[in-house]
Protein backbone atom coordinates (compact mmCIF):
# COMPACT_ATOMS: atom_id res chain seq x y z
CA UNK A 1 0.00 0.00 0.00
CA UNK A 2 1.02 3.61 -0.51
CA UNK A 3 2.69 5.33 2.42
CA UNK A 4 1.24 8.58 3.73
CA UNK A 5 4.25 10.45 2.35
CA UNK A 6 3.84 8.91 -1.11
CA UNK A 7 0.16 9.88 -1.18
CA UNK A 8 0.98 13.47 -0.21
CA UNK A 9 3.66 13.65 -2.93
CA UNK A 10 1.25 12.24 -5.52
CA UNK A 11 -1.51 14.69 -4.59
CA UNK A 12 0.79 17.72 -4.63
CA UNK A 13 2.45 16.85 -7.95
CA UNK A 14 -0.84 15.96 -9.63
CA UNK A 15 -2.33 19.25 -8.47
CA UNK A 16 0.71 21.23 -9.59
CA UNK A 17 0.80 19.61 -13.03
CA UNK A 18 -2.94 20.17 -13.46
CA UNK A 19 -3.35 23.67 -12.05
CA UNK A 20 -0.08 25.48 -12.82
CA UNK A 21 0.48 26.65 -16.43
CA UNK A 22 4.12 25.66 -16.78
CA UNK A 23 6.51 26.99 -19.37
CA UNK A 24 10.12 25.93 -19.76
CA UNK A 25 13.37 27.75 -20.50
CA UNK A 26 16.56 25.80 -21.21
CA UNK A 27 20.17 26.93 -21.45
CA UNK A 28 23.67 25.47 -21.60
CA UNK A 29 26.34 26.63 -19.16
CA UNK A 30 30.12 26.49 -19.35
CA UNK A 31 31.07 25.29 -15.85
CA UNK A 32 34.83 24.84 -16.32
CA UNK A 33 35.65 27.91 -14.19
CA UNK A 34 33.18 26.82 -11.51
CA UNK A 35 34.65 23.32 -11.26
CA UNK A 36 38.20 24.70 -11.14
CA UNK A 37 37.25 27.21 -8.42
CA UNK A 38 35.51 24.49 -6.43
CA UNK A 39 38.62 22.31 -6.53
CA UNK A 40 40.80 25.25 -5.50
CA UNK A 41 38.58 26.16 -2.53
CA UNK A 42 38.28 22.55 -1.37
CA UNK A 43 42.05 22.07 -1.56
CA UNK A 44 42.42 24.74 1.13
CA UNK A 45 40.23 22.89 3.64
CA UNK A 46 42.12 21.69 6.72
CA UNK A 47 41.26 18.40 8.47
CA UNK A 48 39.13 18.63 11.58
CA UNK A 49 35.71 19.80 12.64
CA UNK A 50 35.99 22.96 10.52
CA UNK A 51 36.80 21.07 7.33
CA UNK A 52 34.51 21.51 4.34
CA UNK A 53 33.84 20.09 0.90
CA UNK A 54 31.82 22.36 -1.35
CA UNK A 55 29.75 20.69 -4.07
CA UNK A 56 28.71 21.97 -7.48
CA UNK A 57 25.17 22.13 -6.10
CA UNK A 58 26.31 24.50 -3.35
CA UNK A 59 27.52 26.90 -6.05
CA UNK A 60 24.16 26.59 -7.80
CA UNK A 61 22.28 27.39 -4.59
CA UNK A 62 24.44 30.49 -4.15
CA UNK A 63 23.91 31.55 -7.78
CA UNK A 64 20.13 31.08 -7.55
CA UNK A 65 20.01 33.07 -4.30
CA UNK A 66 22.01 35.97 -5.75
CA UNK A 67 19.92 35.97 -8.95
CA UNK A 68 16.73 36.02 -6.85
CA UNK A 69 18.05 39.01 -4.93
CA UNK A 70 18.80 40.82 -8.20
CA UNK A 71 15.47 39.85 -9.78
CA UNK A 72 13.04 39.66 -6.85
CA UNK A 73 9.90 39.32 -8.98
CA UNK A 74 10.63 35.61 -9.48
CA UNK A 75 10.48 35.19 -5.69
CA UNK A 76 6.69 35.32 -5.61
CA UNK A 77 3.67 33.06 -5.14
CA UNK A 78 0.38 33.17 -7.01
CA UNK A 79 -2.81 33.74 -5.02
CA UNK A 80 -6.30 34.40 -6.37
CA UNK A 81 -6.20 38.02 -5.19
CA UNK A 82 -2.61 39.14 -5.78
CA UNK A 83 0.98 38.03 -6.14
CA UNK A 84 2.60 37.40 -2.77
CA UNK A 85 6.17 38.71 -2.60
CA UNK A 86 8.42 36.60 -0.40
CA UNK A 87 10.49 38.75 1.95
CA UNK A 88 13.30 36.22 2.39
CA UNK A 89 15.30 34.30 -0.19
CA UNK A 90 14.72 30.66 0.73
CA UNK A 91 16.08 28.02 -1.68
CA UNK A 92 14.86 24.43 -1.46
CA UNK A 93 16.87 21.44 -2.68
CA UNK A 94 15.14 18.28 -3.89
CA UNK A 95 16.30 15.22 -1.93
CA UNK A 96 15.46 11.61 -2.77
CA UNK A 97 14.71 9.49 0.31
CA UNK A 98 13.45 5.95 0.82
CA UNK A 99 9.99 7.37 1.46
CA UNK A 100 9.95 9.69 -1.54
CA UNK A 101 11.00 13.17 -2.59
CA UNK A 102 11.36 15.94 -0.01
CA UNK A 103 12.56 19.52 -0.43
CA UNK A 104 14.37 20.89 2.64
CA UNK A 105 14.90 24.64 2.56
CA UNK A 106 18.08 26.66 2.95
CA UNK A 107 16.68 29.78 4.62
CA UNK A 108 18.02 33.24 3.72
CA UNK A 109 20.46 31.59 1.32
CA UNK A 110 21.58 34.93 -0.10
CA UNK A 111 23.05 35.83 3.30
CA UNK A 112 25.21 32.69 3.50
CA UNK A 113 28.68 32.08 2.13
CA UNK A 114 29.53 28.98 0.12
CA UNK A 115 30.99 27.11 3.09
CA UNK A 116 27.92 27.83 5.22
CA UNK A 117 25.58 26.84 2.37
CA UNK A 118 27.51 23.57 2.11
CA UNK A 119 27.22 22.84 5.83
CA UNK A 120 23.53 23.71 6.03
CA UNK A 121 22.81 21.66 2.89
CA UNK A 122 24.64 18.56 4.13
CA UNK A 123 22.82 18.75 7.48
CA UNK A 124 19.41 19.11 5.82
CA UNK A 125 20.05 16.29 3.34
CA UNK A 126 21.20 13.89 6.05
CA UNK A 127 18.27 14.66 8.33
CA UNK A 128 15.86 14.42 5.38
CA UNK A 129 17.10 10.90 4.64
CA UNK A 130 16.92 10.01 8.33
CA UNK A 131 13.36 11.33 8.55
CA UNK A 132 14.30 13.97 11.12
CA UNK A 133 13.12 17.19 9.48
CA UNK A 134 10.59 19.45 11.18
CA UNK A 135 7.69 20.59 8.92
CA UNK A 136 8.94 24.19 8.83
CA UNK A 137 12.20 22.92 7.35
CA UNK A 138 10.54 21.72 4.13
CA UNK A 139 7.31 23.71 3.82
CA UNK A 140 7.22 26.97 1.86
CA UNK A 141 10.36 28.30 0.24
CA UNK A 142 10.72 30.56 -2.78
CA UNK A 143 12.54 28.38 -5.32
CA UNK A 144 13.62 24.74 -5.75
CA UNK A 145 16.70 23.17 -7.35
CA UNK A 146 16.39 19.58 -8.58
CA UNK A 147 19.76 18.12 -9.58
CA UNK A 148 19.94 14.73 -11.33
CA UNK A 149 23.40 15.31 -12.76
CA UNK A 150 24.95 12.67 -10.51
CA UNK A 151 22.89 10.06 -12.38
CA UNK A 152 24.24 11.10 -15.77
CA UNK A 153 20.98 12.79 -16.80
CA UNK A 154 21.72 15.38 -19.49
CA UNK A 155 18.53 17.42 -19.34
CA UNK A 156 15.03 17.20 -17.88
CA UNK A 157 12.06 19.32 -16.85
CA UNK A 158 10.68 19.39 -13.31
CA UNK A 159 7.20 20.07 -11.92
CA UNK A 160 6.92 23.28 -9.90
CA UNK A 161 6.74 22.88 -6.12
CA UNK A 162 3.78 24.99 -4.86
CA UNK A 163 3.55 27.70 -3.59
CA UNK A 164 6.75 28.53 -5.46
CA UNK A 165 6.82 29.93 -9.00
CA UNK A 166 10.03 28.34 -10.33
CA UNK A 167 12.07 25.16 -10.19
CA UNK A 168 15.47 24.61 -11.80
CA UNK A 169 16.27 21.17 -13.23
CA UNK A 170 20.02 20.55 -13.41
CA UNK A 171 21.73 18.01 -15.66
CA UNK A 172 25.21 16.50 -15.57
CA UNK A 173 28.43 18.40 -16.25
CA UNK A 174 30.23 16.83 -19.19
CA UNK A 175 32.77 17.63 -21.87
CA UNK A 176 31.17 18.72 -25.15
CA UNK A 177 32.47 20.22 -28.38
CA UNK A 178 31.83 23.97 -28.50
CA UNK A 179 32.46 26.71 -31.05
CA UNK A 180 33.50 30.22 -30.02
CA UNK A 181 34.48 32.83 -32.60
CA UNK A 182 34.70 30.09 -35.21
CA UNK A 183 37.15 28.02 -33.15
CA UNK A 184 36.20 24.45 -32.21
CA UNK A 185 37.20 23.33 -28.73
CA UNK A 186 36.07 21.08 -25.88
CA UNK A 187 34.39 22.64 -22.84
CA UNK A 188 32.81 21.35 -19.65
CA UNK A 189 29.12 22.09 -20.15
CA UNK A 190 25.94 21.62 -18.15
CA UNK A 191 22.31 21.99 -19.23
CA UNK A 192 19.62 23.46 -16.99
CA UNK A 193 15.87 23.86 -17.53
CA UNK A 194 13.83 26.44 -15.63
CA UNK A 195 10.15 25.55 -15.12
CA UNK A 196 8.07 28.68 -14.52
CA UNK A 197 4.50 29.41 -13.39
CA UNK A 198 3.18 31.61 -16.19
CA UNK A 199 0.50 33.09 -13.93
CA UNK A 200 3.09 34.86 -11.80
CA UNK A 201 6.23 35.10 -13.96
CA UNK A 202 6.20 36.08 -17.64
CA UNK A 203 8.56 34.66 -20.25
CA UNK A 204 10.84 37.70 -20.48
CA UNK A 205 11.24 37.83 -16.69
CA UNK A 206 12.04 34.12 -16.54
CA UNK A 207 14.59 34.57 -19.32
CA UNK A 208 16.15 37.53 -17.49
CA UNK A 209 16.51 35.41 -14.37
CA UNK A 210 18.09 32.53 -16.28
CA UNK A 211 20.50 34.93 -17.99
CA UNK A 212 21.51 36.37 -14.60
CA UNK A 213 21.97 32.88 -13.16
CA UNK A 214 24.08 31.89 -16.18
CA UNK A 215 26.35 34.92 -15.77
CA UNK A 216 27.03 33.94 -12.15
CA UNK A 217 27.66 30.27 -12.91
CA UNK A 218 30.05 31.10 -15.74
CA UNK A 219 31.90 33.72 -13.65
CA UNK A 220 31.79 32.01 -10.23
CA UNK A 221 34.36 34.26 -8.58
CA UNK A 222 31.68 36.99 -8.72
CA UNK A 223 29.67 34.99 -6.18
CA UNK A 224 32.32 35.29 -3.49
CA UNK A 225 33.61 38.83 -4.08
Amino acid sequence: PHTKMRRVIAERLTGAARDIPHFFLAADFNVKKLIDLREDINSKSNPGENSYKISVNDFLVAAVAIAMRKIPMVNVSWTEDALRQNLNIDVAIAVSTNGGLITPIIRKADQLGLIEISRVSKDLVQRARDGNLAPQEYQGGGFTISNLGMYGVKQFSAIINPPQSCILAVGTAEERPTVLDGILSVSTMMSCTLSVDHRSVDGALGAEFLECFKSLVEDPISMIL
